[in-house]
């Protein structure tokens, strides 16, 4: 049972009320305080002290301070008025269960309302925070699209100064040709003025002058139409890549209508087996060789890649099931992979096309016995 605690005391003024309770080794970590308008409770084990208020008083603005074995409140009233008592009296229990409660309620209520403003403002926060970042966002992106276009226009006025200046470097190679031409027009007058005064007649000077100056135009002319011709397209090879002819007798011993009829029969051979496996169409045609397959199976099971290499052996025996090594290869495969009953039955199946007697062996005695057999 907690010990109540009665030797407390306490003073009043129109606006606050003070109480203080001694409590021996009261720290504040142990007490528990717990104030509503009408009830104030302190709970520091085994001291108990609780008091049912006369009038209402403004917990939130109370004040409890704790040091020095003593616990003083500073309790503000709701209505100035002094207190004939501190606590109600002729309170029975039933009243004091309903206090109680009600104070308990209140606290929750409070303490729900404090929650709810919390998280309204965690809220408000993270919504003011969010409009900063897409603030700070808008105005990063606003900086380097200003960026972009201030390099655009650098780059346009620089794009535009190099075209200026290649049209003035035209204007003054033209003007630089004009110029060569006048000169050359005017030796030719004086030269034809020099012959005049020296006698010559005129028909002779006027001919050797005519001839001059047209031979000296069309050597010009022509000079200036060399100026402009584009330089010859550069000399370049194409490099023709065709299908090799797929046969695999030596040239010495082969015979080209025997080797077309052959190559012909493949084709066809081909073309009827191929149509219902759909995994051939995006195959090469030295890939729907089964003995291509059988050795490209024979690769991924020396890089312990089964799955892979079985699945060349399947292709390989869908393409010609009449070849022995083909089951014993995937055999080995299932072996590897601990399918025993696929093991066997490939076993078996290669027994059968050999057309030799089946006994009740071991897989992997089989299998072994098989290896031995094509010299393995």
């Amino acid at each position: 049972m907690p010990l109540q605690v009665s030797d407390y005391s306490w003073e009043q003024t129109r606006t606050a009320v003070f109480i203080s309770v001694p409590l021996r080794g009261v720290s504040v970590r142990d007490a528990d305080v717990f104030c509503t308008e009408n009830y104030l409770k302190v709970n520091c084990p085994p001291f108990l002290f609780e008091v049912f208020l006369y009038a209402p008083i403004d917990d939130e603005s109370s004040k409890a301070k704790i040091g020095n074995d003593t616990i003083v409140f500073t309790l503000h009233k709701k209505e100035a008025a002094m207190w004939e008592t501190l606590s109600l009296s002729s309170v029975d229990k039933e009243m004091m269960q309903r206090i109680r409660e009600k104070s308990i309620l209140q606290a929750q209520e409070r303490a729900k309302e404090a929650m709810e403003a919390k998280a309204s403002a965690r809220r408000e926060d993270q919504k003011y925070t969010l409009n900063v970042m897409m603030k700070i966002e808008e105005e990063e992106r606003k900086r380097i699209e200003d960026m972009k276009e201030n390099e655009r226009i650098k780059a346009t006025k620089e794009l535009e100064t190099w075209k200026e200046h290649q049209r003035k470097a035209e204007e003054h190679k033209i003007i630089q040709r004009e110029e060569k031409l006048y000169q050359q027009e005017k030796q030719i007058e004086e030269e034809r003025k020099k012959l005049k005064h020296k006698g010559l007649t005129r028909n002779s000077v006027s001919r050797n002058l005519a001839t001059k100056g047209r031979n000296s135009e069309i050597i010009f002319f022509e000079k200036l139409k060399e100026d402009s011709i584009p330089a010859p397209r550069s000399v370049g090879n194409i490099k023709i890549n065709f299908t090799p002819r797929v046969f695999p007798t030596a040239l010495r011993e082969s015979q080209v209508a025997a080797e077309e009829e052959w190559l012909h029969k493949q084709a066809e051979a081909r073309r009827a087996m191929n149509t219902d496996i759909p995994e051939l169409c995006d195959l090469k045609e030295e890939e729907k060789n089964p003995e291509w397959l059988k050795d490209k199976g024979n690769k991924l099971f020396a890089t312990e890649n089964y799955l892979a290499a079985i699945n060349a052996y399947n292709l390989a025996i869908r393409l010609n099931n009449k070849i022995p090594l083909l089951y014993l290869n995937r055999a080995a495969c299932h072996l590897k992979l601990k399918n025993l009953h696929k093991a066997i039955e490939d076993s078996s199946k290669a027994y059968r096309i050999m057309k030799l007697p089946l006994r009740l062996i071991h897989p992997t005695k089989l299998y072994k016995m098989m290896l031995r057999r094509f010299g393995i």
